[in-house]
């Protein structure tokens, strides 16, 4: 790869040897231990690359992930090239900055991670730099040294205090809202609608596809005290199925032909434009409306005299890959992968196996983490499921173990008068060989839970090379 595994290596040490709250349970930090300022200060000793790139900002519950790919595959596909930073990772850390869809390359990585090193001072307590900021500084230098048209930045977590939340965007996105993160955010909608809602600015447009009415009296408010439009979800902008037709991934026991998976059709009526027959191939009602909330966005930067054709845009959707969001890794019998870890993006995990899968007999796979509402997942998901294969992560510490899920599934049956068969194991090659032993033909098989279980199941299936996780249907 024209660089040494030994120094490849290293720089990964150099970024996963900070403090890194992805691998801490919210109980273990607060708020206050988000300080932008401390950010700000990381970009002006590395030159500001933050201030050289327009951004598109993403924030949101769910489906900011999904909507930022949409986003930036469109516009790649007219001819921009475009950086896209989002996190987690599935597999490989560069997997959470690419241009253009392909990942920063480990020498790209190296040079950049050594330019920090030498010009950032690193004590072992608060004030300096955690593993996300690195993370979201090496992006925007990235970006910057690569001269792209736009990034398309990901928040990381709630959006006010967020490392991300020092760009000078051209629009500001919020995808939608729901419980989640709630230690850290707050307990009703409305508050955590507040923490998503500082990422809006003065002069800059915003976006969203919340449907609460207290999300968006906080919306409105914010983008009236900022003197800023506000597009919304069935207001301002609407999107209707308007057909399905089927792609090539034969998949029997699949609803509509019973062999393929259907691809939705949307039409987009925005402010501006009714877009028609555009390709939503993450499967989802949910995905189609990320899908409404991208082609309005795109419009919108069309009409403020930005070179993009439709059909250019539906090159781009019609190219959306997006791994562990309701993805099919194995064909026969299927088995699918999704990051689901709070009760809304259950349900519609839930809804799309209803609407498009046909299979009767299903066996979950489910592992989770600490700071999760354990108990609601598991509510939502028993009654769809035969077969329950508990199990643990083993990545990241903020695993619960499966002893502990054993018990809360036990006192959840007992309560719901819940028959499904419990099995239980300690890793998740374990669950897999026990998935194997009892599916049939006849049996879906889905994983789910937390964000590290879908990896782990992933890469155990599928390995790790980058042609899967960026460019293969799987």
């Amino acid at each position: 790869m024209g660089v040494s595994a030994e120094q490849y290596q290293q720089s990964l040490d150099y970024l996963f040897g900070r403090l890194n709250y992805e691998r801490m349970g919210s109980s273990k930090y607060s708020t206050k231990d988000f300080k932008l300022e401390r950010m700000q200060e990381l970009l002006r000793i590395l030159g500001n690359p933050q201030s050289e790139v327009p951004a598109i900002h993403v924030a949101g519950t769910k489906g900011k992930g999904s909507t930022s790919v949409m986003i930036a595959d469109m516009l790649s596909a007219a001819g921009y090239q475009t950086g896209l930073f989002t996190s987690p990772h599935v597999t490989k850390y560069e997997e959470r900055i690419l241009i253009d869809g392909h990942q920063i390359q480990p020498e790209q990585l190296i040079d950049i991670v050594s330019e920090i090193a030498a010009q950032v001072k690193y004590d072992q307590d608060t004030s300096s730099p955690t593993f996300f900021e690195l993370t979201t500084a090496l992006a925007w230098m990235h970006f910057n040294q690569q001269q792209v048209n736009f990034a398309v930045m990901e928040v990381g977590l709630g959006g006010r205090l967020d490392s991300t939340n020092v760009c000078e965007p051209l629009v500001c996105v919020i995808t939608n809202i729901s419980y989640d993160h709630m230690a850290l955010l707050g307990n009703t909608i409305a508050k955590i609608t507040r923490e998503k809602a500082g990422i809006i600015k003065p002069g800059v447009p915003v976006f969203s596809g919340v449907t609460q009415p207290e999300a968006i009296e906080v919306l409105e408010e914010v983008c009236a005290e900022k003197q800023v439009p506000l597009y919304l979800l069935n207001r301002d902008y609407f999107w209707e199925l308007r057909c399905e037709t089927e792609n090539q991934l034969h998949v029997p026991g699949l609803r509509k032909t019973q062999e393929q998976i259907p691809t939705q059709k949307i039409q987009v009526k925005t402010p501006w434009s009714v877009i028609d027959e555009m390709p939503v191939n993450l499967l989802g009602t949910h995905q189609a409306a990320n899908a409404a909330l991208a082609v309005t966005i795109l419009d919108y930067l069309r009409h403020q005299e930005t070179p993009i054709e439709l059909q250019q845009m539906r090159a781009g959707m019609a190219s959306v890959k997006w791994p562990a969001r309701i993805e099919v890794v194995q064909k026969s019998p299927p088995v699918i992968v999704d990051t689901a870890h709070n009760d809304a993006s259950i349900q519609a995990l839930i809804k799309t196996l209803e609407e498009s899968f046909g299979y009767q007999n299903r066996l979950l796979i489910f592992a989770a983490s600490r700071d999760k509402d354990i108990k609601e997942m598991l509510i939502t998901l028993l009654p769809h499921f035969q077969t329950v294969i508990l199990t643990q992560y083993l990545s990241n510490p903020r695993r619960v173990l499966v002893d502990e899920l054993l018990e809360l599934m036990q006192s959840i049956q007992c309560e719901t008068k819940n028959t499904a068969e419990m099995i239980v194991t300690t890793s998740p090659d374990d669950a897999w060989l026990r998935a194997k032993a009892c599916s049939t033909p006849d049996t879906l098989t889905c994983v789910t839970g937390s964000f590290f279980i879908a990896a782990e199941m992933r890469e155990l299936l599928l390995g790790t090379t980058d042609e899967i996780l960026v460019s293969e249907s799987c």
